[in-house]
């Protein structure tokens, strides 16, 4: 690297500004400099800052000094009493790794007490390394950039600061102790849930009175169609000739998960929703909850058992084709009512649901011709 001076002329003024710059040999034995570091003008007003730009540990007075900073071709001031000369040509940039957003992803693990609880489920043994660390690294770095562990492995650790974060070497980030990792975290699934319920709850005042419900799926090639859970299914992503698993997810609004599941690539939505009404009451208790969702989840079996048997669960839930057909013609004759600018609504309750169809003058401008005649605003809800 070297101090690159750059003169300019201004308004009959002579003016220095000075970048570092580092050259760098190609394997054409061309050389390509490349700006480092742009300093600025340097001039003898800003002189004084830079000789407090550099501040060191005094072993012998055990307190910390401000020392000079400058260029070896540039000559100490005699005023500037501690001071220290460095050689830019032997100035080298060598694996520059960001540490701030390392260090926010580990300041949050411990703020959600995830090291508390990590350890004391995964504790210590003959390993190396603490499982609590693996787990930590792997979770921070699906925060910050998200990818596999092999590619974790191979490219992202020596990347990041997490070796000088964690107190760990590069065996913290081996590849089969990631996979290991993995393994012995599931059998926690459920303790983990709540332990974070806890925290989201103390920490940002969550509530679950209002919960979404949806499934999605996703293809599985290779090896992973041995998983006893990949099966031939409907496939959201367009590929039926793959195997696929389905996962499900419960939310809040605020986007917290509540509960996931992954379930057989050939699960059926219809099936999936009992089973989480009841995971659900057990980790929050029973309260007055409303569960938004697609309308191909629930059946209406499963509506008229929410309706007379679990008195505080209520639903939001999109009304089915043959409902919209059968109640056509009495939505045709009531009138709307504006309940926004824009927005329109029809009411009317039928063997105790309230049945909804919206109309909205924004959503129609900013949806295309063909949308706009496909689009089904009907809802259907109870309160």
């Amino acid at each position: 690297m070297f101090l690159r001076s750059n003169k300019r002329i201004k308004d009959g003024k002579e003016h220095y500004y000075y970048t570092i710059v580092e050259s760098r040999r190609l394997g054409s034995g061309k050389i390509a400099q490349k700006q480092v570091l742009y300093l600025g003008e340097i001039n003898s007003s800003q002189q004084s800052a830079w000789r407090k730009t550099l501040e060191v540990f005094d072993e012998r007075q055990q307190r910390l000094t401000s020392l000079s900073l400058f260029a070896e071709d540039r000559p100490v001031p005699s005023d500037a009493i501690d001071s220290v000369q460095i050689k830019l040509s032997e100035m080298k940039l060598e694996r520059a790794r960001p540490y701030g957003n390392c260090w926010l992803g580990c300041h949050l693990w411990r703020q959600l007490q995830l090291d508390r609880f990590w350890t004391e489920k995964l504790p210590k043994g003959r390993e190396a390394v603490p499982w609590e660390q693996v787990l930590q690294l792997l979770v921070v770095n699906r925060l910050i950039d998200p990818g596999s562990e092999f590619r974790l492995h191979r490219q992202w650790f020596d990347h990041s600061a997490m070796d000088v974060l964690l107190g760990q070497d590069f065996a913290v980030a081996e590849k089969d102790r990631l996979y290991r990792c993995l393994d012995r975290v599931l059998e926690h699934k459920q303790e983990l849930l709540v332990h974070l319920r806890q925290r989201w709850q103390d920490l940002f005042a969550a509530e679950y009175d209002l919960l979404l419900y949806d499934l999605t799926s996703t293809c599985v090639e290779g090896e992973a169609e041995q998983n006893p859970k990949a099966k031939y299914g409907y496939s959201r992503d367009g590929k039926p000739n793959c195997k696929q698993v389905v996962i499900a997810l419960v939310m809040t609004p605020s986007g917290l998960p509540v509960a996931y599941e992954v379930m057989d690539g050939n699960t059926s939505d219809k099936t999936t929703l009992r089973g989480f009404l009841g995971k659900v009451e057990a980790l929050h208790g029973k309260a007055r909850r409303v569960w938004l969702m697609d309308r191909g989840i629930p059946t209406e079996a499963l509506l008229k058992e929410m309706r007379e048997s679990r008195q505080e669960t209520f639903y939001l839930v999109g009304t089915s084709k043959s409902k919209i057909k059968q109640y056509e013609r009495k939505w045709l004759d009531l009138p709307w009512r504006k309940v926004r600018e824009s927005v329109q609504v029809k009411l009317f309750a039928e063997q105790g649901e309230l049945y909804v169809l919206a109309k909205s003058e924004g959503r129609q401008k900013r949806l295309p011709f063909a949308a706009r005649r496909s689009c089904g605003c009907c809802e259907n809800c109870e309160r």
